[in-house]
């Protein structure tokens, strides 16, 4: 094949791709040549742009500030321009295109022209900005809830004291009128106004979640020590046994981590069956991901019915009078660990135990 039906076979390509406008242009920037998808990005026929000037395609302010000069001469310059912004079809409607411009050399080394190449970027940027849109949307909505949720937490702070100071002086003042009926209502009503700061103590610390927290070096296996050492109280009283070994050092938020442990083994105690110590083994292993932890226990196990309900906030699945809580603790472990980009699960059989499963991925986690 001689190089004139080369050339005419890779000009003839060049004019049926219909994705991407790609023009000659001379020196000055005149359009010598238009291909099918100069067409149908810009909408001009070839004899109606032929022997125009490519500025026409930039809007008047991109005109005014020189950028069509200013490619012209960097890809003189340089030998390649390239541009992304806003530029003008035939009707005058807006297309954002990305655009490069390459110098054409003769065989001497001498720029006699231009091929521009331009993409039709519009769908991109468009959904680029709806993204950006409806993340600034979320972001004011959730600054919303979280003024909403602070506020609404501490005036109801508020009354609910005001409630239990005139119950305790009323109480005070007035026993010798009480009987033994009066009293009981008067003991609901400091414990109902109790239980309801505690849940409203408890949501609070639920929106704070994951604001401006720092990521820093966890050792695992300290952070149990620590803690059991501070539940030592309750872990006599309950008669309970923890096992606990080679557990790793990982990135983590260190506050969370303990609170994700502290609340696992608090409900492992709680949940425990009846004239049955409560044992606990809390392990990690490394997986594919990160590592996985297990925090396992031989309490009373939950329904299959209700496994995916634990995870709401509020949610209880006991009778107060028989184990005391607010509903949120399981509720916060979920948000800890998404915290950390990792998923909490559930394995239980009811009367047999429980085995709670967080990974603590890759991005956050560090092997000893």
């Amino acid at each position: 094949m001689d190089i004139s039906a080369s050339q005419f076979r890779l000009l003839k390509m060049m004019d049926e791709i219909e994705d991407h406008a790609i023009i000659l242009l001379d020196k000055e920037g005149n359009v010598e040549s238009w291909n099918k998808g100069a067409y149908k990005i810009k909408g001009y026929l070839a004899q109606e742009i032929i022997g125009k000037n490519f500025r026409l395609f930039y809007p008047e302010a991109d005109r005014q500030l020189g950028l069509p000069t200013r490619l012209l001469t960097e890809a003189f310059t340089t030998g390649k321009a390239c541009h992304e912004g806003w530029r003008l079809r035939k009707d005058g409607s807006r297309f954002w295109g990305l655009i490069t411009i390459t110098a054409v050399h003769d065989e001497n080394g001498t720029v006699v022209g231009f091929a521009k190449i331009t993409r039709d970027l519009t769908e991109r940027i468009q959904a680029e900005n709806t993204i950006k849109k409806h993340v600034l949307e979320l972001e004011s909505q959730n600054k919303q809830l979280e003024h909403f949720v602070y506020i609404a937490s501490h005036d109801l702070q508020e009354p609910l004291l005001n409630v239990n100071n005139f119950v305790e002086l009323f109480q005070l003042e007035y026993a010798e009128l009480f009987d033994e009926t009066a009293n009981m209502y008067l003991d609901v009503i400091n414990q109902s106004t109790e239980r309801m700061r505690n849940l409203i103590k408890g949501l609070l610390d639920y929106s704070r979640l994951d604001k401006e927290k720092c990521l820093s070096t966890v050792n695992c296996h300290q952070l149990i020590e620590t803690l059991l050492k501070d539940l030592a109280t309750t872990i006599a009283l309950a008669g309970a046994t923890i096992h606990y070994t080679d557990l790793p050092t990982i990135t983590a938020y260190p506050i969370e981590l303990r609170q994700l442990f502290q609340n696992l083994i608090g409900n492992a105690i709680k949940f425990r069956k009846v004239n049955t110590a409560p044992e606990i083994d809390i392990s990690a292993e490394k997986c594919t991901s990160g590592w996985k932890f297990a925090v396992r226990d031989n309490g009373i196990g939950i329904d299959p019915l209700f496994k995916d309900q634990i995870f709401l906030i509020f949610r209880r699945l006991h009778e107060r009078d028989r184990y005391e809580g607010n509903g949120i603790g399981l509720a916060y472990c979920k948000k800890i660990v998404e915290m950390h980009g990792g998923e909490l699960m559930v394995e239980s059989i009811p009367n047999k135990g429980s085995s709670f499963y967080f990974i603590i991925p890759d991005g956050h986690a560090q092997s000893l």
